[in-house]
């Protein structure tokens, strides 16, 4: 199944914002392009913004100005949905309103030739139920760009339960051809992104509301600890409260309520309250010419201890030992017991595990990092019970490494390492369920939503069994189904081990041979 033909004309309906963005992806790829909209005069505007953008990107250096001549030459507006008769593809971007998508699609039916691809750029409608009355569902399917379309390179290949696998190839290779990242994806609520991206949002909402920490500092954790480009506060207040709570809700609603997805109450009273984010000039944070910027909690300074014990394989914190030696820290190690630090005080420092300080005597928990070296801020987790030189032996230790600290409350799983496990668990399902492949799904999030590694990505970096084992011990402690561990993730754990006995073996059997 091949591209289809740059000579073969592609037709945007909806003039807006996004609908001017694809049609000048297609425009720059070779295509001649139409937009329609119901109003013709919103048509007409559509096509003179996106000449004006080919015009200003020429003047820029960036585009050939014979490839823009010609470019400008070749998009139009329809008036009338007749126009788009000699379409290869028609890519919808109205509304976001079933019944009025559905009723696009099937006056489109009778416009267009059999061999045309029909295309939705819905971000949370199924596609499957916007196929339901066309005569030919086959050849139907999503293309979910992201805005702006003309920059981000990830387009979501979405095809429903009666798509036509070749009509999703074809438009997937059509995509490929303009210079996107498709990623090919079943018709599930979410798709990819907003499917797999739930927990980044809702984990940092739920630590928020059991008194964890403020707003600002999981931001700031997230961000200098665990990698992400911007906290879910910040980003939330950038995207507005009530966009962001609307998906939300939609997925929870769409999975029949699952607590996978149980929206945030504290998120909903913002809504309720008209703090939408920056928009309304106050959402998390506040905005406006006398806001002032909410600082996160650090610590204060602390002696960092002369010397400690490394109990046991620290796993994804392993790199601790070196950095402690390389800041004067003397480091014995132990292999037996263990994985934690003990500190002189007799306190120990535990990566976070899932389980809360309270249960033990005398210990601090640290959250996971991307990569400790490269981290600027590591949290810690501490009870009522937690001794005040534990504590400052914690916090002196990781500022010698060079590290601000922030000291949060008992919160079981913590911030990164909670939010990090749950990503995994919802990839793990969704590859399971057949809805996309870790690769894609890695892609998607990556480059969709700019995480610094892909789900499946951190599962290999941090152990088959790290997530599942924390989410497990979270369950235990927060029981209600939202952070039992899927049964793709028990299998993918099983499934790895399987594989680490099989090579230990061949191992073995390569050294009696030698």
């Amino acid at each position: 199944m091949t591209a289809i033909e740059r000579s073969r004309t592609v037709a945007v309906v909806g003039a807006g914002t996004m609908g001017q963005g694809i049609a000048q992806v297609a425009l720059l790829a070779g295509h001649r392009v139409l937009i329609h909209d119901i109003d013709a005069a919103l048509a007409a505007d559509g096509v003179a913004a996106v000449r004006d953008r080919v015009e200003r990107m020429a003047a820029k250096g960036r585009l050939d100005r014979a490839e823009a001549e010609d470019a400008i030459d070749r998009i139009g507006s329809a008036p009338t949905l007749t126009g788009l008769a000699g379409a290869a593809l028609v890519i919808e971007a109205v509304v976001e309103d079933a019944g009025i998508k559905r009723r696009l699609f099937e006056a489109l039916e009778g416009v267009v030739a059999p061999d045309c691809l029909l295309a939705t750029n819905t971000s949370s409608l199924s596609v499957t139920e916007l196929a339901a009355g066309l005569k030919h569902p086959g050849r139907f399917l999503g293309l979910h760009f992201f805005n702006p379309a003309p920059l981000l390179p990830l387009v979501e290949v979405v095809s429903g339960f009666a798509t036509d696998p070749a009509a999703a190839e074809r438009a997937y290779r059509t995509v490929l051809g303009w210079g996107k990242t498709p990623v090919r994806c079943a018709d599930t609520p979410g798709f990819i992104v907003n499917r797999i991206a739930r927990p980044f949002y809702a984990e940092a909402f739920a630590v928020y509301e059991e008194q964890g920490a403020d707003p600002a500092t999981i931001d700031a954790v997230l961000r200098e600890s665990g990698g992400f480009k911007m906290g879910p506060f910040q980003l939330t207040d950038l995207i507005g409260q009530d966009v962001n709570e609307a998906v939300t809700r939609s997925v929870w609603e769409s999975f029949f309520r699952s607590p996978k997805f149980t929206p945030s109450l504290a998120q909903r009273r913002l809504v309720q309250s008209g703090r939408l984010g920056r928009k309304s000039g106050h959402g998390w944070f506040p905005y406006g010419q006398d806001a002032q910027d909410q600082v996160p909690h650090t610590a204060a300074p602390e002696e960092a201890p002369a010397e400690v014990t490394v109990v046991g394989d620290l796993g994804p914190a392993a790199e601790l030992a070196e950095l402690m030696e390389e800041a004067g820290i003397a480091v014995t190690a132990t292999e037996h017991g263990g994985p934690y630090i003990q500190l002189p005080g007799e306190g120990q420092l535990v990566l976070a595990d899932g389980k809360t300080s309270v249960e033990f005597a005398d210990v601090v928990y640290f959250d996971l990092a991307l990569d400790y070296r490269e981290a600027t801020r590591i949290a810690l987790s501490v009870s009522e019970d937690t001794s005040e030189r534990t504590l400052a032996e914690a916090v002196g230790l990781f500022q010698r490494l060079g590290k601000r600290v922030s000291v949060i409350g008992d919160v079981p799983g913590m911030i990164v390492a909670r939010t990090v496990a749950m990503l995994i668990d919802l990839t793990a399902d969704a590859v399971a369920r057949g809805v996309a492949s870790a690769e894609d799904i890695d892609t998607a999030m990556r480059l969709g939503v700019n995480y610094p590694l892909g789900p499946a990505e951190w599962h290999d970096r941090l152990g088959r069994d790290w997530a599942y084992d924390l989410l497990h011990h979270l369950d235990e402690r927060c029981p209600g189904g939202r952070y039992a561990p899927s049964l793709a993730l028990f299998k993918l754990g099983y499934a790895a081990g399987e594989e680490d006995e099989a090579a230990d073996a061949a191992a073995d059997d390569a050294e009696g041979t030698e």
